[in-house]
Formats: structure tokens, sequence, C-alpha cells
């Protein structure tokens, strides 16, 4: 296992030019990326779609060949047959036999990986009820929905307990219950010394789960750096909600340009100062207002991927 200070993937000045159509127009999908990851952390890699994430993954796991730059992992410099053998990954649209079922998909995975006979069957049966596939372990791909493959995949990709996982949009096509289980799945992976490269669009799970991020725009990086110091701590706004509000009151609030609007049965007000939600709250006590909740605003993850990569 790499050490604690050790990156797993070192990224530098990372290109890929595709040449398209007839006339072999030049596209630039990936245009001097450079980032590191480090052992052990959750790494979120995000960007809008057409970003050049899934061009970066093909790069690291030898799938596609860059045009300039360079890239390790674990220290082996890509393409590595070395290194994949310490890699699960896991695609954004994996592709599963339509005749085969979950289990002889990750058995396949894994006697690729190099496991045989009795280990090989416990084990592949292991990574199915982890991702929760296990009760449909001998349907036929086909039969399975989208998300139901791509836990087969997570399946197939933990199934060797490799050093590094790839996953790129592993939430694609799950439910709400499907995503908290994957999360809580890729925790349990770190817990157990695991490094996660992350691919995904669902920001709320990079801010929940990840450490460190790197933001692509048009195949560049525009952010990186850990969600501390990316996001900061300074309060944008406060939002006070109340049961009701008087129409007086309200009126008055609105004059001195507060914006007051409804949310849901309740009334929201936002502020933009804490001296000035603490006026305002002194105000709604003294009215006999009902106050619901009182809560601070910082930047999350959306705000500064809203801002920067769109």
């Amino acid at each position: 296992m790499a050490s604690s200070a050790e990156p797993v993937i070192v990224v530098e000045g990372l290109a890929k030019t595709f040449l398209q159509g007839f006339f072999r127009r030049r596209v630039e999908a990936v245009r001097g990326v450079s980032f590191e990851v480090r052992s052990g952390e959750i790494f979120g890699f995000v960007g809008p779609n057409g970003s050049g994430k899934t061009t970066v993954i093909k790069m690291l796991t030898g799938l596609i060949a860059p045009t300039s730059g360079r890239a390790t992992l674990f220290g082996e410099p890509i393409p590595s047959a070395k290194a994949r053998a310490r890699i699960g990954f896991s695609p954004e649209n994996p592709y599963i036999y339509p005749y085969i079922t979950p289990r002889e998909f990750v058995e396949m995975c894994g006697a690729l990986s190099g496991l045989r006979g009795a280990e090989l069957r416990a084990r592949a049966m292991a990574s199915l009820e982890r991702t929760g596939v296990a009760y449909a372990a001998d349907r036929p791909a086909r039969a399975l929905s989208k998300g139901m493959q791509q836990r087969t995949s997570i399946a197939a990709a933990i199934l060797h307990e490799p050093e590094l996982l790839i996953l790129d949009e592993p939430m694609s096509g799950l439910d709400p219950v499907g995503r908290k289980e994957i999360r809580d799945l890729i925790l349990e992976e770190q817990a157990r010394g695991r490094t996660i490269f992350l691919s995904t669009h669902i920001l709320a799970d990079v801010e929940s789960i990840c450490q460190r991020v790197t933001v692509l725009k048009k195949g560049e990086v525009v952010v990186s750096g850990t969600l501390r110091e990316l996001l900061g701590g300074e309060v944008l706004h406060t939002d006070i909600v109340v049961d009701s509000l008087p129409d007086q009151l309200r009126e008055a609030l609105v004059a001195e340009g507060l914006v007051v609007s409804p949310r849901g049965v309740h009334v929201l007000i936002e502020v933009a100062s804490s001296a000035a939600a603490s006026a305002v709250l002194r105000r709604l006590i003294e009215a006999g207002v009902e106050v619901v909740e009182v809560s601070p605003k910082r930047e999350n993850l959306e705000d500064l991927f809203m801002r920067r990569a769109i």
C-alpha cells in the first residue's frame, strides 16, 4: 500500500486531440490538465458534460493514448500493466453481455484479475451483496435496470480489493436510496485504505464525501484544491424562515431591500449581513412573529461550479 504522503496519481500537462470527420478536423478534448490524487483520499473530478472528464479517465486507464503530457499511477508511467493490476475501474456506461448474469460477469472479471476457484466464487457473491445485487445474481443482464447494471460493474471493480478505485459516474441510474448505499460503500472502501477517484456530476455527493476536488471546463482545469480551501467559510447571507408575516412588516422589510418570498407554508427572509440579521430578528420577535429557522448560507460546491465552470 502506498504511504499516506505519496501521490497515487500524478497528471502533468495531459492533453488529447482527436481528428474527426472526412477533413480530419482537430478537436482538443483535454488541454494541459494537471492534478494529483493522494493516497487514502476520496478525490472528486467534476465538470459539465463535454468537459473532458471521461477522456482523462480513458488515458489514465490506458484505453487511449495522450497526445501530450504525462501521467503516472503508483509511480509507473501510463500505460502500465503493473499499475492496472492495482486498480478497480467502473466506467460510466458499463457493458455487460445481455445473456450472462451478474454472478458470471463478476466472476469473469475476477478471473481476469487472477482469482480462481472457491475464493473467486466467494468474493464474487460478497461483492454482489455489498452492492445490493445478490438477490439478482442469476438473472440475465438484459433483465436488469441501468442502476442494477451500474451496481454490478462496481461489484466487479471492488472484487479483487484494489488499492485505487476509479469510478466514472457510479451513481448514474440509481435512485436516492441507491445513491446513499453507493456513497456509504465508497466511504467503507476509503476506511479499508483504498484511494478513490470519483468522477461525477452530482455535486452534493462530491461535497459530502470528497476531501479534494478538481473542476474541468472545456478540457482545462478551472478549480483545484481541498473543499475547505475552495469553499472557505464566509457567510454570504442569512436565511430567516418564519411561520407567517404581518402585511405591514412584510412591506417594511421589502421597502428596505430585503428579499421576502414564500417557502412552502412558511415565509423566507433573506438578509445580507449578520448584523442586519440580528436587527431583523429583534423586530420579528417584538412583533410576535414565530421564527422557524435561522440559517447562515455559505458558498457550496454547486455555487462554485456555476460561477467557474458554466
